[in-house]
């Protein structure tokens, strides 16, 4: 079940003041953890996209040793 309220950031505001300080360290802990998540998880893909690639000869080169490799281990 999926709770759907409109709440403004004012009232939001609002009830945080409400809350004992325990409870306000306890949410900003955890929000600013929130926040870092999403950072990391935004950073993946531009790392991926960074990251360097083979060209078609290398990709073969490596294909070539791997089944050489493979071909020389004793099963």
């Amino acid at each position: 079940m999926e709770l759907k309220l409109n709440i403004d950031y004012y009232q939001i505001l609002g009830l945080i003041r409400q809350l004992p300080e325990k409870e306000k360290k306890e949410l900003a802990i955890t929000l600013q953890s929130e926040i870092s998540s999403e950072k990391s998880s935004k950073a993946i893909p531009e790392l991926i996209l960074q990251a360097p690639t083979w060209s078609d000869s290398d990709f073969i080169d490596f294909q070539e040793s791997r089944a050489h490799i493979n071909k020389s281990r004793i099963a």
